[in-house]
């Protein structure tokens, strides 16, 4: 069996279900969710400044709920109560205190300032308030602490002022025109040794040339020298592992040899018993051994003088003339027989 809706039903059932959504989207703007659940807790303030439902309910800046309702607490109006819907799961300490914050620039927003404390608030409890002064109230709080800094300001150039007058008075007035005298001459001074200073420079630049082409010059001999280095450094890792190399335990056990020799051959020649002991400490030795050279020394200057008395060839023989040799004689000297001639 077919059901027949008439046109009157299908029209009635789009209106009904149009205004549901209506209700519903409004509902959603002034910031209710019907889709998720909520808590609500209340505020109760003197003033509310312009708060109407749907503002935001603001902490540490984030959005977390929105006014739901503001009515009179009671019929005298001592207070308005503020219905706060929280969309969000957040927990809020049990000391937190809701303030009113509003300027010229936006809508008022309740905001609150978390607690320390560990117990938190439970759905339909009332949180704690501070009155907020207001935008003006705001603004003159930020202009208090600066306009007790102007006056102070005012206060101590005043007192600069009165200070300054008294100690401005005309002798004070006639050294300051002395000393402006004062610096005006130096600075001029000053100017002057700017420009001898200049002439100097000028004068002196030809010589600075000649000394930074002297440094440069010398900078190059020094970097030629140090390219020479790793040359230098190879000739001397060179010899080193020659002279690492050598047996210098040989040589020097060889060294050690040669002066012990040497010390008993020394030895040996101080030992009076010895042959070159004997010769070194006899003097009798000496002695003969002059004796010696001196008698030789006679022999050879008389066969000089008078070789025939050593080698005589004569037939009928006779006697020399002269007497034997008896004491050297000079180099220059002359023989006996240019005497016996002369």
């Amino acid at each position: 069996m077919a059901w027949n809706v008439s046109n009157e039903i299908k029209v009635g059932a789009v209106t009904a279900i149009s205004i549901t959504l209506l209700i519903l989207g409004f509902s959603f703007l002034k910031g209710n969710n019907p889709l998720k659940k909520s808590r609500y807790i209340y505020a109760k303030f003197k003033s509310i400044e312009g708060l109407v439902p749907s503002n935001p309910v603001l902490m540490n800046g984030l959005v977390i709920g929105s006014v739901f309702k503001a009515e009179p607490s009671d019929e005298y109006l001592t207070s308005v109560l503020i219905t706060i819907r929280l969309s969000e799961n957040i927990k809020i300490p049990h000391d937190s205190q809701a303030t009113i914050k509003g300027n010229l620039l936006s809508t008022p927003a309740v905001e609150i300032q978390k607690g320390i404390s560990t117990t938190y608030l439970n759905n339909e409890d009332t949180i704690r308030t501070e009155e907020s002064s207001g935008f003006l109230g705001a603004v003159l709080e930020q202009l208090g602490p600066t306009q007790k800094t102007l006056n102070k300001t005012l206060r101590e150039m005043d007192t600069l002022l009165y200070s300054a007058n008294r100690v401005l008075n005309a002798n004070a007035q006639e050294d300051l025109r002395q000393t402006l005298s004062n610096l005006s001459r130096i600075t001029a001074q000053l100017a002057e040794t700017s420009v001898s200073v200049n002439k100097l420079l000028q004068q002196q630049q030809s010589a600075l040339t000649t000394t930074i082409a002297n440094l440069q010059s010398t900078s190059a001999q020094v970097k030629e020298g140090t390219q020479n280095l790793p040359v230098i450094s190879r000739n001397l890792e060179t010899a080193s592992k020659k002279f690492s190399d050598l047996d210098l335990q040989v040589t020097v056990s060889k060294l050690n040899n040669t002066i012990e020799q040497m010390n008993m051959a020394l030895g040996k020649v101080n030992n009076e018993n010895g042959s070159m002991g004997a010769l070194l400490n006899d003097r009798r030795l000496y002695d003969n051994l002059s004796s010696t050279v001196n008698s030789l020394n006679l022999l050879l200057q008389d066969l000089r003088l008078h070789p025939k008395r050593y080698v005589n060839i004569s037939v009928f023989g006779r006697n020399p003339k002269s007497e034997p040799l008896m004491r050297p004689m000079g180099e220059d000297s002359i023989t006996q027989e240019q005497i016996i001639q002369q």
